[in-house]
């Protein structure tokens, strides 16, 4: 897929039986894994990647289903449900070398991170999440007309067909429409960069609603049975996000806190591609993390 950073070593790793992530790999030090999100690909951290890989070995995959990573057949829930991404990601790490690493995402990766830092607390040593609220939270504030902006999911979370067909009667417009009104800064992903975000998931329509729907299903039971258990993510936790919660009617700080003792959290004021919009803010927060 281009572009491509010139700078990054690609690799493609078997994470699981007949699954292969396509994985950038820059820099030496201490290691970093970074989780994009949706509507992208790994190619959202280039920026803050560049930055980080003066100090840090820093590892940015394409998740199962998205770029050019594999893309299994949704058989069931289970195959997209995060705690099998995040076993991705740890499989992935190991097979580079890292028994313990930090790991960062934003939206979609985010919830993968969130998953991977309750179900293998021994190899992450922090966290962070970029503009996401854990999934049983974001679906508890999802309320009223407010929850329009979130109409996305609602879509994705139908059973197998419906909502498939409806997008890929016209990818482009449907996934452009996201890279268009969640960032401040059109400037922020330029049209080359645009144009790989949209090439990519015109070709990942059925994986990526099915991230969509297990975080529907399988998604929501496995934070319940975390909650009603009292597990919480025992590293250090930083948090940025829009300030969503003045919108919707919720204390986003208080939500992240239930999850997590160790918690640093923050609003920003740039739109939700925050790591293009201002890379290095995000990699001054990340750095400020790694420090605790």
């Amino acid at each position: 897929m281009a572009p491509t950073t010139s700078t990054f070593e690609y690799q493609r790793i078997e994470v699981a039986d007949g699954v292969s992530l396509n994985a950038a790999v820059v820099g030496s030090g201490t290691p970093i894994v970074l989780l994009h999100g949706f509507p992208q690909t790994h190619l959202m951290w280039r920026h803050v990647a560049a930055d980080l890989a003066h100090d840090h070995t820093v590892i940015c995959p394409d998740l199962r289903g998205y770029g050019d990573s594999d893309k299994p057949v949704e058989t069931d829930g289970t195959v997209y449900a995060k705690r099998t991404m995040a076993a991705d990601v740890v499989a992935l790490a190991g097979a580079l070398g890292h028994d313990r690493f930090a790991l960062a995402g934003h939206d979609r990766g985010a919830l993968v991170a969130f998953r991977a830092g309750l179900d293998h607390p021994d190899r992450i040593t922090h966290l962070a999440s970029l503009d996401v609220l854990p999934t049983l939270d974001m679906w508890e504030v999802l309320h009223g007309v407010g929850a329009a902006v979130g109409f996305h999911l609602y879509l994705m979370a139908q059973p197998p067909g419906l909502p498939e067909q409806m997008i890929a009667a016209s990818p482009d417009v449907f996934f452009g429409h996201f890279l268009d009104i969640w960032t401040n800064g059109p400037q922020a992903i330029p049209a080359d960069v645009r144009t790989a975000y949209l090439d990519a998931c015109r070709g990942a329509v059925p994986s990526i609603v099915a991230d969509y729907r297990a975080s529907a299903g399988i998604d929501i039971e496995h934070d319940k049975a975390d909650r009603a258990a009292g597990n919480q993510l025992k590293m250090p936790v930083t948090v940025l996000q829009q300030d969503w919660g003045a919108f919707l009617g919720f204390d986003a700080a208080a939500l992240w806190g239930s999850w997590a003792s160790d918690l640093e959290h923050r609003t920003v004021t740039s739109g939700h591609f925050m790591a293009e919009e201002k890379p290095s803010e995000i990699a001054e927060a990340l750095r400020t993390l790694l420090s605790r």
